[in-house]
């Protein structure tokens, strides 16, 4: 028990140091937009490239079998490490805005090689407690992810106020190189490691076709439709809302980094919930409330305070239900390819996030702050159906030990 933990708690921080890159860009886009001179187009791509190398990278990992041919911690170390350098090379070389998007497109196809196996890796240790070990995953990947608000909220390398973009990128850069070593040198899979699985490009198809994994990744997608215009627009819908009250820039940030970060423990209890109560039960929760949020997060735009609020409750509940859609793709799916089906997952479910991301910018245009959000409720809406069309197939009790 005690390696078990040692290894998870390892991989957990190694997940949260390696997916600060995500956003790091994103997170210095007010100094890059003033810096670099940016449209709104452009501040959009400087996310949504990633996403897009996410996706490929996660494609062809899924075509070829990679997280299921190639040892998971061997994979998770090298895209780490490879995804450190080309987010080093943006403020190292000040490439500018276009060799920029090329950089943030490879990071995030080294990204797929880093969240999807470290699922994996987790999944080797945990067997009855699994919705809890990918659960601690989540919540590493969640305050991983909002670590560079964070980082541009408090002033670094001996800088007063908010710091230079560059340092922002190379602090995650950092720690996206010491997540590599960690995993290299300390972390080990577990018990429940499948044998490497024979390349069956046909796997895909098979994955699609089997009902109950379909019914769990439209959960994902529906989840995934709100997620990430969510992370990626609410700390930008903070800096309006915060400057029109005469609020701090500063305090935008850091409201930014509590919107996110609060995902973490709530990725954890709903794991350990959803162990013991059902992972239909504790996703359908999950996005009832998340869906609430995102109808009625527009109408506090001239209240910040109660802004505040309502979007911690959203971040809360938006990534609670993250891990168990991929918990129940791992039980559901043949054992010899968890790894290719958790990839395909994330696949589908980063490519749906190009779109949501990319439409949130017209709907503030052409509606305001107010009703902006509102194109994200029928995520969460498609989420609930399909999860309780999961929960009433009898393949739903190989789910959490019999708890659908």
């Amino acid at each position: 028990m005690q390696i078990k933990w040692r290894n998870l708690l390892l991989l957990a921080i190694a997940e949260l140091l390696a997916m600060t890159l995500w956003f790091s860009a994103s997170a210095v886009l007010p100094q890059l937009g003033v810096v670099w001179e940016l449209t709104e187009g452009q501040r959009s791509w400087m996310t949504m490239s990633v996403q897009i190398g996410f996706v490929v990278g996660a494609l062809l990992s899924a075509v070829l079998n990679l997280a299921d041919r190639i040892p998971a911690r061997l994979l998770f170390a090298g895209c780490a490490l490879a995804g450190a350098c080309f987010n080093a090379a943006i403020p190292l070389f000040q490439t500018g805005p276009a060799v920029a998007l090329v950089l943030r497109f490879l990071t995030g196809i080294t990204l797929a090689g880093v969240y999807p196996p470290g699922m994996k890796l987790m999944a080797t240790w945990s067997k009855t407690d699994r919705g809890l070990g990918i659960g601690l995953l989540v919540g590493a990947l969640t305050l991983g992810s909002a670590m560079p608000y964070l980082l541009n909220a408090v002033p670094i390398s001996g800088v007063s106020g908010i710091p230079p973009w560059e340092h922002v990128l190379l602090a995650a850069s950092a720690m996206a190189l010491l997540a590599s070593a960690v995993v290299f040198f300390f972390v080990k899979a577990g018990p429940h490691l499948t044998g490497s699985a024979p390349f069956n490009w046909r796997f895909i198809a098979q994955a699609l076709k089997h009902k109950p994994t379909r019914l769990a990744n439209f959960g994902y997608l529906g989840h995934m439709w709100e997620l990430y215009a969510m992370w990626t627009w609410m700390p930008v819908m903070f800096i309006a809302s915060y400057e029109a009250a005469g609020w701090s820039l500063q305090q935008a940030y850091l409201a930014g980094f509590a919107m996110i970060a609060i995902g973490a423990p709530a990725a954890m209890l709903a794991g350990w919930l959803a162990d013991r109560l059902g992972r239909t039960l504790i996703t359908v929760v999950s996005l009832v409330v998340s869906g609430l949020c995102a109808g009625v997060i527009g109408f506090f735009f001239e209240m910040p305070a109660i802004l505040t609020v309502v979007a911690l409750v959203w971040g809360f509940a938006v990534i609670a239900d993250s891990a168990q859609f991929s918990v129940a793709v791992s039980e559901l799916t043949d054992s010899r390819y968890v790894g290719t089906a958790l990839t395909l997952q994330t696949s589908m479910g980063f490519l749906l996030t190009l779109f949501s991301i990319r439409v949130m910018p017209y709907m503030v245009a052409w509606f305001t702050w107010e009703y902006a959000f509102l194109i994200l409720t029928p995520g969460p809406i498609f989420g609930i159906w399909s999860m309780l069309k999961l929960r009433r197939l009898p393949e739903a009790t190989q789910m959490a030990a019999g708890n659908r």
